[in-house]
């Protein structure tokens, strides 16, 4: 039998993820989840043939020329990839992958979540319950229903049509800006805005779905939350640095926002600590793609793109 590659493991994985990467691969795990810093992560790396990362492992340019000469594949855990320089990767002839499609379902439920934690004031009545309810009241915690509300989704890929579709279902008005035009069959009867910001004016609800990238760092900014209707609900399962927190906080803290429903952070796991102070913002540690099924799928996804690569083939998620 030919010897098998060697890969590292960056994170521990679910189970049946580890077991397949010893199976198939000589590969060294961390079973205890200790992040490992660069320096730690590049040591492990010496003789590797690969690397199965996570979002969590910096892959910028400084550390990606201080890979050793072994190492010819990265596949990330993740459908996002900010955390490699994929130029980088590309100058030193590394493969990169990705894990996409396999979290759109897990993703849009956690966005419903959202919104309905937020927009029913979840987060306060569960520290009610804590302090020591006293009993229903008529006027107690009245929140805002989503029925007949315009949601407005920025970004309309996977995800966001997935979010759409379950939306209908609680009878929402779906709204949409994305970089192109949907066709209207994809479109489902979503009502398509030309600019961000005609969006923005229809939108009860706003439900982020675009990647970070330079572009869209903080595009929710104080200018753009200012054209909001009144107490609109803001909801984000992208990623974190697409929200200005301060700015959200400002107008959560005043009224200008009702409320948000919030999975992910700019800095996590280090998120702002004044949203702990926003008893209308409702808070997850991103559990976006959170369940066995999905997680599963994205370690198997990892491991297809490395299987292709070192059997010659062209890896299925390709990104560099």
């Amino acid at each position: 039998m030919p010897e098998k590659k060697k890969i590292l493991v960056t994170r521990r994985l679910p189970d049946a993820v580890s077991e397949r990467a010893r199976a198939s691969y000589d590969a060294i795990l961390n079973i205890d989840d200790d992040p490992y810093d660069s320096d730690r992560m590049i040591t492990l790396l010496d003789g590797m043939d690969g690397l199965l990362c996570t979002i969590t492992n910096d892959l910028s340019r400084g550390v990606i020329e201080r890979l050793p000469e072994s190492v010819r594949a990265i596949a990330t855990f993740s459908v996002g990839f900010e955390h490699i320089d994929l130029e980088a990767a590309r100058e030193r002839a590394i493969i990169v992958s990705n894990t996409p499609g396999v979290l759109i379902d897990a993703t849009a439920d956690v966005a419903l979540l959202l919104m309905l934690g937020a927009s029913r004031r979840a987060r306060e009545g569960a520290l009610m319950i804590d302090a020591g309810w006293s009993g229903w009241t008529p006027t107690q915690l009245m929140g805002i229903q989503m029925t007949g509300k315009r949601l407005g989704i920025l970004g309309m890929g996977d995800i966001g049509r997935a979010v759409a579709m379950r939306a209908r279902s609680f009878g929402m008005e779906i709204h949409y800006y994305n970089r192109r035009r949907l066709s209207a069959e994809v479109e489902q009867g979503a009502i398509y805005h030309k600019t961000m910001e005609d969006l923005l004016s229809v939108s009860d609800f706003l439900s982020l779905h675009c990647p970070l990238t330079p572009e869209t760092k903080h595009i929710l900014n104080e200018e753009r939350i200012a054209l909001l209707p009144e107490n609109p609900v803001v909801i984000n399962t992208a990623r974190g640095p697409v929200v200005d927190d301060k700015a959200l906080i400002t107008a959560l803290k005043s009224g200008r926002v009702a409320a948000a429903g919030l999975d992910v952070f700019e800095g996590e796991p280090r998120l702002n600590t004044d949203y702990l102070d926003c008893p209308n913002a409702f808070l997850l540690p991103h559990l976006g793609s959170a369940t066995v099924e999905t997680r599963n799928a994205m370690g198997f996804t990892a491991l297809d793109n490395l299987d292709a690569f070192f059997a010659g083939s062209e890896p299925p998620n390709r990104i560099a």
